[in-house]
C-alpha cells in the first residue's frame, strides 16, 4: 500500500477525532497515540452487582480522614471523582444523572418509568419507612460507578506502578464523613479537602498536577437553569455551601463559616446519635421522622431527623446541600450519607430482630404515590438487582450483600460495637462522667493509688457551642447529677409540618436571649441546638399531595445544662433546678433557607415540648445506657 495512501487514512483519522485537550480542572493523562487508539470508556451497568472481594473479605469503606493518610487509595478516589465529575451530563453514569436519581432535575434513569402525576419528583424516599434501605443501593451504586473508573485508570500507570495501583483499586470503597465524631487536634468538623481550596494536587499516570476539587464542588457543564427553577440556584453554575453574598449570581462558598456551625452543633450531634444508639431499639421509629402521635413522648427523634440536621446545618443558607432536591449534587452529600448507612449499620448490630414492616408513603418519588403501602418486598427502584428486577429492603439488609462494610462492624460483638458508641459519641453525656469515674475508682482499687483528676479515657473535645466537655473541663459533683446511678436526660421534643415554610427551615433553640443578628444563630455561643428539616421549594414541593404531613425531631439540651451546673449557675441538673431555669431562659428562633425568619404562629402545626427521662448509667462500656419513663414538663410552644 502506498506509503501516501496511509499518510491520508492516518490524517484523516486525526482529523475527525476530538484532540485530547483537557479541560481546565480535569486531569491530563496524555494519552498518546498508541493509547488514544485502543481508548475505551470505563464499562459500567445499571444493574448494582456489588463489587468483588478481595481475598475473600469486604473491604472497608474508611473515614474520610483515614483514606487521605492512603497515598494510592486517595489519588484513586479524587482522580474517579474528577473523572466522573467531567463525564458527559447526557451519559447515565455521569455525575449530573447519578446524583440526579435523588432529586432534580426529575429524570427518568435507565428506562424506570414514573408513575402518573410523579414525572418531576426524584426516586429518593423521605419520612418512609424506606429512608435507610433505598440509600444502601444508591450508594452501592455510587461506588460502583467509581469503582470502575478506578480500574481503568489503573490501566494508564506506567508498568512499575501497576502492580501498586492495581491492589488500591481492588480495595477501592467510598468514604464516610463522620460529623458525630470529634475531629483530631487542629481540624474542623469539615474534612480539609472538602473545606477547601477550589483545587487540589494530585498524584496520577501522568504525574501530580494541579486539578479541580472534586469535594469541594460540582460544577455543571453545560448548566441548565431549568434543572433549578427559582432565583439564585438558576444563576448558579456549581454547587454552594452557605454561599456569600447570600442570593447574588457571584456568590462564592463560604465553608469557614459552616465549618464553625458544625463544631458549635458537635455536641448536640453527638447527644442525639447517643440517645438514638441507647434509645430507639424499634426501626419504625429509628428510620424516618414521620411525627407518630402517642403517649410515647420519647421516640420524637430518627436518624431521618438527624440527617436533616446535617444537610440544613452542611448547606447553609441557599446552600444546595439544604435542599432535598438540589442535595445530591453537592459532593458533601455522598460522605453524608455514607456515614448514615454506617450509622444504620451499627445500629442493626445493637437491634437486629427489628427491620420493615408495612407503612403507607407518605411523599411521592419518582415511582411511588402516597397512601402506596411500602414494606420490606418494595421495589427500591431504579436500583436494579438483575436484568428484571430490583434490590428490595429484604435483599439489602445485610450490608456484605454489595462486598464492603465499616470498621466499626466488621468481626464486632454486639459489646464491642456499645463500647465505640460510648468512646466515639459519649463525651456529652453524663453516662461519659459515670463510666470514667467507675472506672477510676476501679483503677484504685486494683492499684491502691489516688483518684486522678483526669479521670476521662480521652480528653473531651473542645467544641465551640454551649456545651459541657466544650468551654471548661469541670466536672460538678456526681451528686448534682447523679442519684445513684441514675441521671436525668433533658430534651425538646418539636414536631411541626415538613413543608410549612414552602422550603427547608431550621428551629435554633437558645438558652438566654438570641443574638440579633440572624446570620449568627448557627454559630451562636448560646445555642442548644438546632432542628433542621429539609424540604421542597414550594408549598407542595417536588413531593407534594401530602404537604400537610407532621415531622418530628429533638434538641437534646442535656449538655449545655450540664455546663451551667458545671459555672455554678444551676445547683443540679435535678427536675427541681432545671424546670425553673428553662421557663426562664429557653428562647427559640426559626430560620430558612433563604436568609429570612419567621413567626413562629406561621409555622403549620409547629408545637415544642420540654421532657425528661430518668436514664440508667451503664457500670461498662460494654452496655448501653437504659432509659425510664418521660415525663413532660412544659410547652415551650403550642
Amino acid at each position: 500500500m502506498p506509503f501516501s495512501y496511509i499518510f491520508l487514512v492516518v490524517a484523516l483519522f486525526f482529523s475527525i477525532v476530538p484532540a485530547d485537550v483537557t479541560p481546565p480542572g480535569r486531569y491530563d493523562y496524555g494519552f498518546s497515540v498508541d493509547l488514544r487508539l485502543r481508548k475505551r470508556e470505563p464499562s459500567q451497568s445499571p444493574i448494582v452487582t456489588g463489587l468483588p472481594r478481595v481475598n475473600g473479605t469486604s473491604p472497608i469503606r474508611p473515614d474520610i480522614r483515614d483514606l487521605e493518610k492512603d497515598e494510592d487509595g486517595w489519588n484513586l478516589f479524587i482522580l474517579a471523582l474528577n473523572w466522573m465529575q467531567f463525564t458527559d451530563q447526557d451519559s447515565p453514569f455521569s455525575w449530573y444523572q447519578i446524583t440526579g436519581i435523588h432529586g432534580a432535575p426529575g429524570l427518568t434513569w435507565q428506562g424506570v418509568s414514573p408513575t402518573a402525576g410523579n414525572e418531576h419528583s426524584g426516586y429518593c424516599t423521605h419520612v418512609s419507612i424506606l429512608f435507610p434501605t433505598w440509600h444502601r443501593p444508591y450508594l452501592a451504586l455510587y461506588e460502583q460507578v467509581l469503582y470502575n473508573i478506578a480500574q481503568y485508570i489503573v490501566a494508564y500507570y506506567p508498568l512499575e506502578l501497576h502492580d501498586r495501583f492495581q491492589k488500591a483499586a481492588d480495595n477501592f470503597r467510598v468514604p464516610y464523613w463522620d460529623w458525630a465524631a470529634a475531629p483530631p487536634d487542629g481540624e474542623s468538623s469539615l474534612p480539609r479537602a472538602v473545606a477547601g481550596p477550589s483545587t487540589i494536587d494530585i498524584t496520577g499516570p501522568n504525574g501530580v498536577q494541579t486539578i479541580s476539587n472534586p469535594l469541594f464542588s460540582y460544577v455543571f457543564r453545560p448548566f441548565n437553569g431549568s434543572t433549578f427553577p427559582d432565583y439564585p440556584y438558576n444563576t448558579w453554575r456549581e454547587t454552594k455551601r452557605a454561599p456569600r453574598p447570600v442570593n447574588s449570581p457571584n456568590a462564592t462558598s463560604n465553608n469557614s463559616f459552616v465549618e464553625e456551625a458544625l463544631g458549635t452543633h458537635l455536641p448536640s450531634f453527638q447527644q442525639r446519635l447517643y440517645n438514638i444508639f441507647t434509645n430507639y431499639p424499634n426501626y419504625t421509629n429509628f428510620s424516618n421522622e414521620a411525627w407518630i402521635p402517642s403517649d410515647n413522648n420519647g421516640t420524637y427523634d430518627s436518624v431521618e431527623s438527624l440527617h436533616d440536621a446535617i444537610h440544613t446545618v452542611g448547606g447553609g443558607v441557599y446552600g444546595h446541600l439544604a435542599i432535598i432536591a438540589y442535595s445530591g449534587f453537592d459532593p458533601l452529600f455522598w460522605l453524608h450519607h455514607a456515614n448514615v448507612d454506617r450509622i444504620f449499620a451499627m445500629w442493626q448490630v445493637l437491634y437486629n430482630n427489628t427491620y420493615v414492616v408495612p407503612q403507607p408513603a407518605v411523599y411521592s418519588s419518582h415511582t411511588t404515590s402516597p397512601g402506596q403501602t411500602e414494606d420490606s418486598q418494595t421495589a427500591l427502584t431504579p436500583f436494579f438487582s438483575n436484568a428484571t428486577h430490583f434490590w428490595t429492603s429484604d435483599a439489602v439488609r445485610d450490608l456484605e450483600v454489595f462486598n464492603y462494610t465499616y470498621g466499626d462492624v466488621f468481626n464486632k460483638s454486639r459489646a464491642d460495637v456499645v463500647a465505640l458508641i460510648h468512646k466515639k459519641y459519649g463525651n456529652s453525656t453524663p453516662a461519659s462522667m459515670f463510666l470514667s469515674t467507675d472506672r477510676a475508682h476501679r483503677h484504685m482499687s486494683r492499684h491502691a493509688g489516688h483518684l486522678s483528676q483526669h479521670t476521662s479515657q480521652t480528653q473531651p473535645h473542645r467544641a465551640n457551642g454551649l456545651s459541657w466537655n466544650s468551654q471548661t473541663s469541670a466536672h460538678p459533683p456526681l451528686s448534682a447529677v447523679f442519684k445513684g446511678n441514675k441521671y436525668r436526660e433533658w430534651i425538646a421534643n418539636v414536631r411541626v409540618n415538613k413543608q410549612a415554610m414552602g422550603g427547608s427551615f431550621s428551629i435554633h433553640l437558645f438558652l438566654g436571649e438570641a443574638p440579633s443578628d440572624r446570620t449568627s444563630w448557627p454559630v451562636a455561643s448560646n445555642l442548644i441546638g438546632t432542628l433542621g428539616v429539609i424540604a421542597h421549594r414550594g408549598k407542595d414541593g417536588m413531593h407534594g399531595m401530602s404537604s400537610g404531613r407532621m415531622v418530628a425531631g429533638t434538641i437534646p439540651m442535656t449538655s449545655a445544662l450540664m455546663q451551667m451546673v458545671s459555672l455554678g449557675e444551676i445547683p443540679s441538673l435535678h427536675a427541681e433546678d432545671i424546670v425553673p431555669f428553662l421557663k426562664d431562659n429557653l428562647e427559640f428562633r426559626i430560620s430558612l433557607t433563604n436568609g429570612t425568619t419567621a413567626d413562629p404562629r406561621d409555622v403549620d402545626g409547629l408545637g415544642i415540648s420540654i421532657i425528661s427521662s430518668m436514664v440508667t448509667a451503664p457500670d461498662s462500656e460494654t452496655k448501653l445506657a437504659e432509659w425510664g419513663e418521660v415525663e413532660s414538663h412544659f410547652d415551650l410552644f403550642v
